[in-house]
């Protein structure tokens, strides 16, 4: 894609975006004005490389325990996306991004994390209802040169779900340089499902995350006043860690499991041409049913797991587009005979239990804003030191989540999952009905949530998380911690 294509096709997407999206300069966030030079993109809309379908982590049996075990290095690298330029990045047992961990409802995993980085990490898992002390947030810090271990029941739905670190104050410059993976549950009800379900054949993990590369290929993370306050949004958009990639598939049903695992920027994603395909689940298990779509909104860190019927195109090839920018992500070529047909079915959870405005006992107000070059949730700025908010343990509220800034934001809470009961007083999206752990919140809107934590108490010295996840917004402070008791 030419360059003056990139800056008219991105200018579609203004409304969902913001002029941060294009890197130009912007009014916003208090007033402040600031640019970032525009670089051409990198991606051509001609795919010629190989889809990257992250492996398997491996796994053992602990013979103490019976517990299955993950060793997993964070790890220094180096990686050439395109060109001739060599950047330095950073991975989990590889050079940039991880391997897919997959587990099962009702067993016990330990994962030893070993910090080969040279800085201070963390290791969050994003979305997974553990033990708050095993969570992986700025408190459970991991020194370089040593090991952290976590241990934890696996207790929720088969769900997509995803890792990457969590201190306070580098984790948009950690993930940026390549600290993510994929982390997949499994359970009874899903696996009886007559849904794509072989990992790399039918069933695909699809990260979306953009860089700010240079012509030769090279991208570094710095971030001018703006991009502080709008969020790093790069030029270029990989999968998987791959610029223009293809991947071969069957003429049947395919799975792709949609992570947007950007910084800062928001995606409509949909197929090109117009393709429908069905919502299966969000970021925390299956929907009741599958809901009908052609294109999907998501915010940093959201999940959706879809289904596309490819069965009447073998021989021809579609891409996954984001229609913000309109530029085209990857293809799929349609190349391969079927080797198993499945059939989504039209019921897919008779588990879900929907709570109801009527339970709740209480409502709890979050504002996020911006003012005077900063970030706040309730007035307030991160402080390792201040619990935020104390939850009761299978109490029942609503959450009042309204964003007063003429931004992006949007809100991710962690060791519950939340119902979006409202959307600016409308009933929510068809696509939001799922049970979530994250929401996305354009410019002044407001958004109500009904939540609930059953599973674990969490105490002050080891607290639970909410925040924009917005890396840029969260590193800078709009961040709470919040206690169960």
């Amino acid at each position: 894609m030419k360059r003056r294509d990139f800056i008219k096709t991105s200018m579609l997407g203004l409304s969902g975006l913001g002029l941060s999206g294009l890197g130009l300069s912007a009014c916003g966030g208090g007033g402040m004005m600031g640019s970032i030079d525009l670089q051409p993109s990198l991606n051509t809309g001609v795919f010629t490389r190989p889809f990257f379908t992250p492996p398997e982590a491996l796994s053992s049996i602990s013979g103490i325990t019976g517990n299955k075990v993950f060793d997993l290095s964070m790890q220094t690298g180096k990686k050439q996306f395109t060109g001739q330029g060599t950047t330095a990045t950073m991975g989990i047992n590889g050079q940039f991004l991880a391997p897919t961990l997959r587990m099962t409802k009702g067993e016990t995993v330990d994962l030893n994390v070993f910090n080969a980085l040279g800085q201070e990490t963390t290791l969050h898992w994003h979305g997974m209802r553990v033990p708050s002390n095993m969570d992986g947030g700025p408190h459970q810090t991991i020194s370089p040169n040593s090991i952290w271990k976590a241990s934890y029941p696996v207790i929720q739905r088969a769900s997509t779900n995803w890792y990457h670190p969590h201190a306070h104050g580098s984790t948009g410059s950690q993930v940026y340089a390549g600290l993510a993976g994929m982390l997949i549950v499994d359970d009874a009800e899903s696996l009886a499902l007559d849904l794509p379900k072989t990992y790399g054949t039918d069933d695909f993990p699809v990260i979306v995350q953009d860089r700010d590369m240079q012509a030769d290929g090279t991208f570094r993370y710095s971030l001018s006043h703006m991009e502080r306050m709008q969020g790093k949004k790069g030029n270029t958009i990989l999968v998987n860690g791959v610029l223009d990639s293809v991947l071969d598939v069957q003429a049947k049903e395919v799975r792709l499991r949609l992570l947007n695992g950007s910084n800062s920027r928001i995606y409509n994603f949909a197929l090109s041409g117009s393709t429908p395909f069905k919502l299966i689940a969000t970021e925390q298990g299956l929907l009741a049913a599958p809901v009908p779509l052609t294109s999907i909104t998501m915010s940093p860190g959201e999940r959706a797991e879809i289904v596309v019927d490819l069965t009447a195109l073998q021989g021809s090839s579609l891409s996954l587009l984001d229609l913000n920018t309109g530029m085209q992500l990857m293809q799929l070529k349609v190349n391969q005979a079927a080797t198993a047909v499945t059939t989504t079915p039209s019921v897919l959870s008779t588990t879900l239990a929907p709570l109801t405005a009527a339970q709740s006992v209480k409502t709890r107000p979050f504002i996020l804003s911006m003012g005077q070059g900063k970030v706040y949730i309730n007035n307030k700025q991160m402080a390792m030191t201040r619990i935020d908010e104390a939850f009761t343990l299978n109490a029942i509220e609503i959450l009042d989540i309204q964003n007063t800034s003429n931004m992006d934001h949007n809100f991710h809470i962690h060791g519950a999952y939340f119902q979006i009961l409202s959307r600016n007083g409308a009933a929510p999206k068809a696509y939001e009905t799922g049970l979530k752990d994250t929401v996305y919140l354009p410019a002044n809107a407001k958004v109500q949530v009904i939540i609930q934590f059953t599973d674990h108490t969490a105490a002050a010295t080891a607290p639970y998380m909410y925040h924009c996840h917005i890396l840029e917004h969260e590193d800078a402070g709009m961040m709470g911690q919040l206690t169960v008791a």
